[in-house]
């Protein structure tokens, strides 16, 4: 049967609208990639304000884990010329110790080559303070919270819940310690002593790291180091920093003290990649797959991502966390 010819132009039609949307989509898609490349390319440090002399300001905020991408980010601070000296921006409850300890050695290692001054926020806490020692002068506010030097691990037991469900886990291993502690069981004698081994090894490892670098002698971090925290004032009066004051304070001792010209522009340096630096890029991408119908396959991919964020978490903790201090 011969087309007709409404359906000849109605066929026209539908090509020409069908060869705009691929122009949109293909500009879409260009458009997105430029901005996900540009978004990377300034948050990787290549923006102006970093290749003049400058103070690199490093914030240390929530929880510490392990982190490969700044450990790299404190390479290139320490590897860059223009950076002449670092503050450490801390305002952290702790978190890991392995983090904390990748973030101290990091520290000391651009310490032997640039002045490092720390300067706390409101809370520099267990590996949070573990990273302010790696500094050589630490300055808090007055009403800061620091210390807390310990070491803590937790684990859930559900023997009795499961018992209650009339649930029994059945297990055949090598030694009565292999895989403990298990939420399935009570923790065995011998497991709790081999744990809390490694607890009080991490913890001496800890303590003797802030006598060392607070310069402690026999007797004076009594009931200092033993999980306490402390004021800004009353970690003053126990030698656990050197004064009370913010980030002008540190920038002036390093001014004063390691002769760093004073007018140097103070820029930050971030540690992690924030959501912030692929905010156009991502509302793109996901405007585009939308419009193709396909939107949930960018919800699941944000869920997979966000998950992955909280995979480095094994291991022994050093955090201090309560309901919070606050004040009106």
């Amino acid at each position: 049967m011969t087309p007709s010819a409404d359906q000849i132009l109605d066929r026209r039609r539908m090509r020409r609208k069908l060869t705009i949307w691929r122009v949109v989509a293909f500009l879409s898609i260009a458009l997105a990639l430029a901005a996900f490349f540009g978004a990377a390319a300034f948050s990787s440090g290549l923006s102006f304000d970093k290749s003049q002399p400058h103070i690199a300001r490093v914030p240390i905020s929530g929880f510490i884990a392990s982190s490969d991408y700044a450990l790299e980010q404190l390479d290139k601070i320490r590897d860059d010329d223009h950076v002449k000296a670092v503050i450490i921006a801390i305002d952290s409850p702790g978190g890991t110790t392995v983090g904390g300890e990748a973030l101290y050695n990091a520290f000391r290692k651009i310490a032997t080559e640039k002045p490092v001054v720390t300067s706390v926020g409101s809370l520099a806490a267990s590996a949070g303070y573990m990273v302010a020692v790696a500094a050589d002068h630490i300055v808090a506010p007055r009403t800061s919270i620091v210390g807390s030097v310990g070491v803590i691990m937790q684990y859930p037991n559900a023997s009795k819940l499961l018992g209650t469900l009339g649930v029994t886990v059945e297990e055949i291993k090598s030694s009565p310690i292999k895989a403990e502690p298990s939420p399935f069981n009570e923790t065995p004698p011998a497991a709790r002593i081999m744990l809390e081994s490694m607890i009080l090894d991490t913890y001496t490892w800890f303590a003797d790291l802030v006598k060392e670098r607070r310069k402690f002698k026999d007797g004076e971090a009594t009931g200092v180091l033993d999980g306490s925290v402390f004021t800004g004032k009353q970690a003053l009066e126990r030698s656990l920093i050197d004064a009370i004051g913010d980030e002008t304070v540190a920038k002036q001792w390093l001014v004063e003290e390691k002769n760093v010209q004073g007018n140097l522009e103070v820029v930050t340096w971030s540690l992690t990649r924030t959501d912030q630096d692929f905010v156009l890029a991502r509302a793109l991408i996901k405007s585009l797959l939308t419009t193709i119908g396909l939107g949930s396959i960018f919800d699941v991919s944000q869920d997979v991502l966000a998950l992955s964020k909280g995979a480095n978490l094994d291991g022994f903790l050093s955090i201090w966390q309560v309901n919070g201090i606050t004040g009106d």
